[in-house]
C-alpha cells in the first residue's frame, strides 16, 4: 500500500513529483469528504426539503414536479448541493493545508485564522440567506400580482432559486476576507478605504445589484449586509495593520 505523501515544511523546498502527489492525495481527501456530505445529505434529504419548503406560503402547498425522474433527480440534486456546503470547511482546510508551506510561520498563523473566518462566515452567509433574504424573496415574488395567477411552484425551479440566494449571501459574507487578502497584498490600505468611502458604497451596490437575485427585495437584502461588512471590514483591516507594525516593531527590536 502507498504511503500517505508527507506535508511539507514551511520554506522547505520539494521537486514536482513531491507537490503533485501532495495535490493529489489532498484532493482525494476534498472528493472523499464530498461524497460523504453528499451520503449523509441524501440520507437526510427529507429533513433539508421539508427545510426549504418552510419559506413557501402554506396556500401554494408543495412544489410540483412534472416528469417522471423529476423527484429523484431533484432531491438528488439538493443533496449534492447540500453536501458541499458541508464539505466546505474540509475543502477551505486542504486549500490552505496545500498552500502553507509557501508562507513564513508567522503569515501561516494568520492564514489560518483567514481560513477558519472565511468558513464561518460562508456558514453565516448561508443562514442569513435562508432564515432572512430567502423568506423575504419568496413572499415578495409569489404574492405579486397574486390575484391575477394560479401560482404554482416547480419543485426544480424553486430549489434552484433558493440555492442561488443562499449562494449569493454566502459570497456577500466573504467581502471581509477579499478585502483583508488586498490589505496584506499592499494592494489597499485602510486609508484608502476611509478616504473613499463613497467609492466603496457605489462599488458595493453594484456587486448587490450584479449578485444572482431577479427581485428588488432580494437584491436590497443581499446589498445591505454588504454594507456594514464593508464597514467592518475596515476596521478589521486596521485591526490587522496595527498588529502587522507592532510586530515588525518588535521584531526589528530583536535584531537590534
Amino acid at each position: 500500500m502507498r504511503p500517505v505523501p508527507r506535508r511539507l515544511g514551511h520554506g522547505e523546498e520539494a521537486t514536482l513529483v513531491e507537490h503533485l502527489d501532495e495535490l493529489r492525495h489532498r484532493l482525494f481527501i476534498i472528493l472523499g469528504a464530498l461524497l460523504a456530505g453528499v451520503v449523509v445529505a441524501f440520507a437526510f434529504h427529507g429533513h433539508i426539503l421539508h427545510w426549504l419548503n418552510a419559506p413557501l406560503p402554506d396556500w401554494i402547498g408543495k412544489p410540483l414536479t412534472l416528469s417522471v425522474s423529476e423527484p429523484f433527480m431533484t432531491s438528488l440534486w439538493v443533496s449534492v448541493y447540500a453536501g458541499l456546503l458541508i464539505a466546505m470547511p474540509v475543502i477551505m482546510w486542504q486549500v490552505w493545508a496545500f498552500f502553507v508551506p509557501a508562507f513564513e510561520e508567522n503569515h501561516a498563523r494568520s492564514l489560518a485564522w483567514y481560513t477558519l473566518l472565511a468558513t464561518l462566515l460562508l456558514v453565516a452567509g448561508v443562514f442569513f440567506g435562508y432564515f432572512v433574504a430567502l423568506p423575504a424573496a419568496v413572499h415578495f415574488l409569489t404574492n405579486y400580482d397574486h390575484a391575477y395567477y394560479n401560482v404554482q411552484i416547480r419543485a426544480r425551479d424553486y430549489y434552484s432559486f433558493a440555492t442561488m440566494v443562499m449562494v449569493a449571501m454566502a459570497i456577500v459574507f466573504e467581502l471581509p476576507i477579499f478585502v483583508l487578502a488586498l490589505v496584506r497584498m499592499g494592494i489597499l490600505s485602510t486609508t484608502t478605504l476611509r478616504r473613499n468611502r463613497r467609492l466603496g458604497y457605489f462599488i458595493v451596490a453594484i456587486i448587490g445589484v450584479l449578485l444572482p437575485g431577479i427581485d428588488p427585495i432580494t437584491t436590497m437584502i443581499e446589498t445591505v449586509p454588504l454594507i456594514i461588512l464593508y464597514e467592518l471590514t475596515i476596521w478589521l483591516c486596521v485591526i490587522t495593520e496595527r498588529r502587522s507594525a507592532r510586530a515588525a516593531e518588535v521584531a526589528s527590536i530583536g535584531e537590534g
